[in-house]
């Protein structure tokens, strides 16, 4: 999608700053719409509700009905959710038939925008949903982390730190949607560079039901043994033959190769002093 950038006046205002200062949204006040009529937003980055918070608030709804108006745009005959998909969710579980909303007149790319930054701005957003989410307004709307964070209301370094978490291997990532393991975890996990071993350290984690602290020494302890581990060498047998063969037909006597554990020397013979001062000019000559 293609969107033109639009400046956000007030830093840190968020969403009310967005909407309060669009010149063409027209207020229709609210209305009752057949809940029926109503569709989420295919763009949202919210993809998983926690059933048993829906629950909880359908039965309020049942109590008390929709207090808070959800936000729509018009799409046909029917409604597009701009903001309050929970609500509406949550009608739905509680069989209400109508559900009070405002309608607006919302060009495609602003409702995009504006149903990003309002789900962005709700706490219990999955840490993965968060940084996608953030991943989206930065691609689709050409906007940087600062910008990104002036929308949203949080500081730049909020949201690069969530952002980080999309450099996790995607099937830990999908472990965090799942909420097998929390966004602290997949924080800790971010200390492994090696994706393999970020997976096996989550599935730890679930196996254990480790907390962040116990997340975060077990990967301290990975790094710790990694770098004690001694290094391969990148020669093998072949290679160091062939360097031995190179070197004796540079320097037209026998070179040996002595090498153990990364490490060695280089042995170059010389049968007489006259031989040495040839070996030492070609050195010479290859130091220039």
């Amino acid at each position: 999608m293609s969107v033109q950038k639009k400046g956000l006046g007030s830093k840190g205002r968020g969403l009310e700053a967005l909407i309060s200062r669009t010149e063409n949204i027209s207020e229709k006040g609210v209305a009752e719409i057949d809940i029926n009529k109503i569709s989420p937003n295919r763009e949202q980055p919210r993809s998983v509700f926690d059933e048993e918070a829906l629950e909880e608030l359908a039965s309020s709804i049942k109590q008390v009905g929709v207090i808070q108006p959800v936000i729509l745009a018009k799409d046909g005959d029917y409604y597009r959710i701009i903001a309050g998909e929970r609500r509406w969710r949550a009608a739905k579980i509680a069989g209400i038939e109508k559900i009070p909303a405002i309608i607006k007149d919302y060009d495609e790319g602003l409702a995009f925008e504006i149903a990003l930054i309002e789900n962005l701005q709700r706490e219990n957003l999955n840490s993965i949903e968060e940084a996608r989410g953030y991943k989206r307004l930065m691609d689709d709307f050409s906007l940087n982390q600062e910008e990104v964070a002036q929308k949203v209301g949080k500081s730049r370094s909020a949201v690069a730190n969530s952002l980080r978490l999309l450099n996790l291997d995607e099937r830990v990532q999908e472990l965090v949607l799942e909420n097998k393991i929390s966004g602290g975890h997949a924080r800790a996990i971010l200390g492994l560079d090696d994706s393999s071993k970020q997976l096996e350290t989550a599935e730890r984690i679930i196996e254990g039901g480790l907390s962040v602290r116990a997340a975060e020494a077990l990967v301290k302890a990975i790094n710790a043994k990694k770098s004690a581990e001694p290094k391969t060498s990148s020669f093998d047998t072949a290679s160091y033959k062939t360097i031995e063969k190179n070197l004796k037909d540079l320097f037209g006597t026998k070179v040996s190769l002595n090498c153990k554990k990364n490490k060695g020397k280089i042995e170059i013979e010389y049968y007489s002093d006259a031989d040495l001062e040839r070996i030492l000019e070609l050195i010479r000559k290859i130091d220039e």
